[in-house]
């Protein structure tokens, strides 16, 4: 299945808009607040040379401040060095310094014993192994991990769980993945990074709309109506989606629900973790 199967004209560019000075303002405000409410001043963020990282990088810059983002390359051997170029592109343009950090090695060893791992089994060791290193960055350099999933892939659960996922906060979670494109053009961002086709890098001419099975306008769309709006499948019908495609899209959400619940924990007591002990993200401090 390609980008183009599931290509059609339903246009939902008003449902969708986004005033995109009052989000950054909103966004900025939510990182530094987050930050520095629980006693740190800076930030770590995996830059791919992505639209995504790229957004959260800024935003992060315009928060906390250049010097105090961490922007951490970490390409794998047949990553596209494109991909290195751009993620360099927005080092240079946001003033931030990067470090780079090569995963072949360790990536490599573990699968000498797994030679017949299929790509998607490596593509998640991958995402894995990234987040260990940020997470190692984090504790050297005393600075949170910023996500930088967007509210598309997590939906449709096309991210990888303790992964890309994984993170101390995440500017992005409640941006669909057109409206991070047009809120990446209103922060200081190479044209080349937003206007190229998103890819997770994970292998060699790797697409994400191909891997998807639909275009993110379109998926969006669907999205907007069906998880915003509450619609029904007779009211999505009407809009012009097809009965399919609806249910394509139903079934990866809800098949993806697990991956955004905490993990589960047997209750035996009168308060249990995350469900009767629950406090803010900001408790005691």
């Amino acid at each position: 299945m390609t980008s183009t199967t599931h290509r059609q004209t339903v246009s939902d560019s008003d449902a969708l808009a986004i005033d995109r000075d009052v989000v950054r303002d909103i966004l900025v405000g939510f990182i530094r607040n987050e930050v520095r409410k629980v006693g740190f001043q800076r930030v770590v963020v995996g830059l791919s040379g992505g639209v995504d990282s790229a957004l959260s990088a800024a935003l992060a810059c315009a928060a906390l401040g250049a010097e105090n983002v961490l922007p951490i390359l970490m390409p794998y051997r047949t990553s596209s060095a494109a991909s290195e170029a751009d993620a360099r592109l927005v080092c240079k343009r946001l003033a931030m310094t990067p470090t780079v950090v090569d995963i072949s090695p360790q990536v490599d060893a573990y699968f000498e014993r797994f030679p017949d791992a299929d790509r998607g089994r490596r593509g998640n060791k991958m995402a894995r192994e990234r987040m260990t290193i940020l997470y190692d960055m984090s504790w050297a350099h005393r600075a949170l991990v910023i996500g930088t999933s967007n509210k598309t892939e997590l939906l449709l659960g096309y991210s990888t769980l303790f992964g890309d996922m994984a993170s101390a906060l995440n500017p992005l979670g409640d941006l669909y993945k057109t409206q991070v494109f047009a809120l990446a053009r209103s922060v200081d961002l190479p044209e080349q990074v937003i206007s190229k086709a998103p890819s997770a890098d994970l292998w060699e001419g790797q697409s994400d709309e191909e891997e998807l099975g639909f275009a993110y306008d379109l998926v969006d769309s669907v999205l907007y109506h069906m998880v915003d709006e509450r619609r029904t499948r007779a009211e999505l019908r009407a809009l012009g989606f097809e009965d399919a495609f609806v249910e394509l899209v139903a079934q990866r959400v809800r098949g993806s629900q697990y991956k955004r619940r905490p993990p589960i924990i047997a209750k035996l007591s009168a308060r249990t973790i995350d469900r009767d002990f629950r406090y803010p993200r900001d408790w005691g401090t």
